[in-house]
C-alpha cells in the first residue's frame, strides 16, 4: 500500500510517499480503507521529535482519518465490515489502510462526507473535552478563544456557543474574525491591531474572561493572564506560536487562577469512557446542526509536505485534509 513515511527524526519536509506493507491485524482491531486523513500542527512536531510521544523511525504519521471498514478482529462487536467511520489510530493515518483499536473508531454521522469525518475527531474532541471536561465551562460564562479561525479554534467557538457561553474570539484580520463570527462568536478581537487585554476588559466591564482557550501560547498567553476573571481557568491547548510561556505564579495567586494543561491524546488511554462521552455529545450536536465543520482545502497524498507547510503558515481557516487514493469517493451515500 502507499503511505507517507517519516524516515528519520528531522523535519516534515523529509516526508516521502512509499510502498509499504499493509498493517497487521491485532486483537480488538478494525481495518479501515482510508479515504481521507486530517492534518494537524502535531504532525510537524512528531516528525521533528518535538511531540509528547516520540516513535522510532521509520513510521507512518497521521493522527485521524475517515474511511470504510474492510475487516474486524474476532473480538470486535460494535463495528462491522462496510461501516463508514472516523478514527484516531494514534499514528498511521497517512496511508491507504490503517488498523485501529475498536475504542478509537466512531461511526460517521448521517450525511457526513469522508473529508469532514477526517477533520472532525481531534479538533472537535479537543475543544469539547477541553472546555467542558477539563475547564468545566458553564452556560453563563465568558470564554476567550485564541486562534479562533484555525482548525481547532473554530471548533472551540462552535462548542462554546452550543454550550451556552458568551464567546470572545481573537484572530488576525477582518476575514478571519468574520469566519469566527459566522460560526457563533459574539465578539471579535483583531490581535494585529487591537490590545487583547484592553478589549476583553472593555467587553466584560472590567471583570475578564472566565475561561481562556489557548492553542497559541507565547505573548497571547501572557495577555490572557492579565484579562482573566478572578477564579478563572486558562486552558493550555498548544503552542502554535512556537513559544512555551513561563507562568508567573504570583498572578495565579492574586486572582485565584487555574492554568490547566491539556493533552487530548492521553485521554484515549487513561479515560476512554470520558472520550466516548465527548464523541457522543458531539455527534448529537452535529445532528442538531450546532456544528458546521469547515474543511478549507484538500491535498493528494503526494503533496503532504506542501499541505503541512501551508498549515504552519497559519493562513488558512478551518482544517486541511489529505485525500488518500486516486479517485476515492469521499461523499456520503444517498439516503
Amino acid at each position: 500500500m502507499r503511505a507517507v513515511v517519516c524516515p528519520a527524526v528531522s523535519s516534515f519536509k523529509d516526508l516521502r510517499v512509499e510502498e509499504v506493507p499493509a498493517p497487521t491485524m491485532t486483537p480488538g482491531g478494525v481495518r479501515i480503507r482510508v479515504a481521507a486523513a486530517g492534518l494537524n500542527f502535531a504532525d510537524s512536531l512528531i516528525t521533528a521529535g518535538k511531540y509528547q510521544e516520540k516513535p522510532e523511525p521509520p513510521f507512518v504519521p497521521g493522527f485521524e482519518l475517515a474511511g470504510t471498514v474492510t475487516e474486524v478482529a474476532n473480538d470486535v462487536s460494535a463495528v462491522r465490515v462496510g461501516d463508514r467511520v472516523m478514527a484516531m489510530p494514534g499514528l498511521g493515518a497517512f496511508a491507504e489502510e490503517a488498523v485501529v483499536p475498536e475504542g478509537a473508531v466512531w461511526p460517521l454521522a448521517q450525511g457526513m462526507d469522508m473529508a469532514t469525518g477526517a477533520a472532525f475527531p481531534i479538533a472537535y474532541g479537543t475543544s469539547h473535552f477541553g472546555l467542558f471536561d477539563r475547564a468545566a465551562l458553564q452556560p453563563d460564562e465568558v470564554v476567550l478563544i485564541h486562534g479562533a479561525a484555525g482548525g481547532v479554534g473554530l471548533t472551540a467557538v462552535e462548542c462554546a456557543k452550543a454550550g451556552g457561553a458568551t464567546v470572545i474570539a481573537t484572530a488576525g484580520g477582518a476575514d478571519k474574525l468574520a469566519t469566527a463570527a459566522a460560526h457563533g462568536a459574539d465578539h471579535g478581537i483583531d490581535y494585529k491591531t487591537e490590545d487583547v487585554r484592553e478589549r476583553v476588559l472593555a467587553l466584560t466591564r472590567g471583570r475578564g474572561a472566565d475561561v481562556v482557550y489557548d492553542p497559541v501560547g507565547g505573548a497571547v498567553f501572557d495577555a490572557s493572564l492579565r484579562c482573566t476573571a478572578p477564579d478563572g481557568r486558562l486552558l493550555a491547548v498548544g503552542f502554535a506560536s512556537g513559544t512555551v510561556p513561563q507562568i508567573p505564579a504570583n498572578r495565579l495567586l492574586v486572582k485565584n487562577l487555574s492554568v490547566i494543561g491539556f493533552y487530548w491524546g492521553a485521554y484515549m488511554r487513561i479515560a476512554p469512557q470520558r472520550v466516548r462521552a465527548t464523541m457522543t455529545a458531539l455527534a448529537a450536536w452535529y445532528d442538531q446542526g450546532h456544528l458546521r465543520p469547515r474543511v478549507s482545502a484538500e491535498y493528494p497524498l503526494d503533496r503532504v509536505v506542501e499541505a503541512i507547510d501551508v498549515l504552519l503558515g497559519r493562513g488558512t481557516t478551518g482544517k486541511l485534509v489529505l485525500r488518500i487514493g486516486e479517485g476515492e469517493n469521499t461523499d456520503p451515500p444517498e439516503s
